[in-house]
């Protein structure tokens, strides 16, 4: 059993952090507990659509790369140890990194943060890049929700996605899952592809049914800027997607995952009650959460702020600092990218990230405590203007949120706010 600096198991250190949060619920606000996201920027391939920050040809830099991750962490949560409750490794593929590397950033996050006994703990894992033994050993480190990578069932799609693997290497990787302790498992999957039919779309989402995941995210593609696939539509070696045919997946998605036990609770996600990504979730209710590793993101004490992009200089920006600098920042973070958010900034972006959640949508009650302004004092003329075109609604227990013609025109309701 591995133990830290003061002889505790990592895991003995969940059960005193869940003591100490416990005892701070009536004191410390929700609105300053912590999420934390840990970027893995490694690949073995990368994938045509997409434009993340990732790299491949670069194994040989996981190791420096997992202690200066692990060593930022440290600089950035000093000794104040601040409320949080969910990790997420993304990427990249996390799933390339030796669990036990990935254990001791665990380790470093229970250390510096309070975290309750069931904090959330997400690996984002590419089929086909791990075996059982590694899946058992990853249980084991205390990683509970593992985000698999399916993106389609179809081998002509996975191909011109440049995914390394096959439709059988998923189903191993879920089942291999399962035998390991894995009780949380959420599969991906994109839509609106160029060739892609109705039929094919079908079929991917009902062999992804099957497979019984807890957690679906469907995606609609993204064709992002300096992209093989973005490079291949401008060329004309690809068909543009149909946008109707895509709206049509996307409906009758929502209805098929709905029948079979799924709640949509983000206009991209679905899970099985008690499943939904707490993460994720907040994110879109626009709460603070602290970014590490190259290129990731992170929100708090009203400071948004990037990391460098490239792992060799992130990795010598970390070794380089010897103490803390002010939260939430560390030597890794791209000053000329780091702005402060006032008031009237935070309350758009809530509008954008808030209105994502389906069902929970926006408490006007909560606005209200929050911001100290009363929502429609705000935005009456937008929400006003939204419910007359029936692309929002207002419930009677005092919350706004899409309808369902407002999810298909999402991006035409959230510009209300920009």
């Amino acid at each position: 059993m591995k133990v830290n600096a003061i002889g505790l198991h990592w895991k003995e250190l969940f059960l005193l952090s869940h003591k100490a949060y416990t005892v701070k619920t009536g004191t410390t606000s929700e609105y300053t507990l912590l999420a934390l996201y840990l970027h893995i920027p490694f690949c073995q391939t990368r994938c045509t659509y997409c434009a993340f920050n990732t790299y491949t040809g670069q194994s040989d830099r996981i190791s420096r790369y997992m202690s200066a991750l692990a060593r930022e962490v440290q600089l950035v949560a000093g000794d104040m140890r601040r409320a949080a409750h969910t990790i997420y490794f993304g990427g990249g593929t996390p799933s390339l990194v030796p669990v036990s590397e990935l254990e001791q950033v665990i380790r470093v996050c229970a250390e510096g943060f309070e975290l309750p006994a069931d904090v959330e703990i997400t690996l984002e894992a590419n089929p086909g890049s791990v075996d059982q033994a590694y899946l058992n050993d990853l249980r084991q480190s205390g990683v509970n929700r593992l985000s698999v990578g399916m993106q389609s069932a179809d081998e002509h799609e996975l191909r011109l996605f440049a995914r390394g693997h096959s439709l059988e290497d998923v189903r191993q990787t879920v089942s291999m899952a399962r035998k390991a302790g894995f009780e949380n498992i959420s599969l991906d999957l994109i839509y609106g592809v160029p060739n892609q039919t109705f039929n094919m779309w079908r079929n991917s989402l009902e062999i992804a049914l099957s497979m019984n995941p807890d957690h679906l995210s469907l995606y609609g593609l993204g064709v992002e800027d300096r992209t093989p696939m973005q490079r291949w539509l401008a060329e004309g070696r690809l068909p543009d997607p149909d946008s109707d045919l895509a709206a049509d997946m996307y409906e009758w998605a929502a209805d098929q995952v709905a029948e079979a036990g799924y709640e949509q609770y983000e206009i991209s996600n679905w899970a099985r009650p008690g499943f939904a990504c707490r993460h994720n979730i907040h994110y879109w209710r626009n709460l603070p959460y602290l970014g590490f590793g190259a290129g990731a993101h992170g929100y708090a004490d009203n400071l948004r702020y990037v990391n460098v992009l490239r792992p060799d200089e992130y990795i010598a920006r970390i070794e380089r600092q010897i103490n803390p600098l002010t939260f939430p920042l560390s030597a890794a973070a791209n000053q000329s990218e780091t702005e402060h958010i006032n008031p009237q900034e935070a309350m758009a972006e809530m509008m954008l990230m808030g209105l994502r959640l389906l069902q929970e949508g926006i408490s006007l009650n909560g606005f209200q405590a929050r911001y100290g302004h009363d929502l429609w004092s705000i935005y009456g003329v937008e929400l006003d203007r939204l419910i007359e075109h029936q692309l929002v609604e207002r419930t009677p227990d005092a919350r706004v949120r899409l309808t369902r013609r407002g999810r298909l025109l999402g991006n035409v309701v959230f510009s209300a706010f920009v």
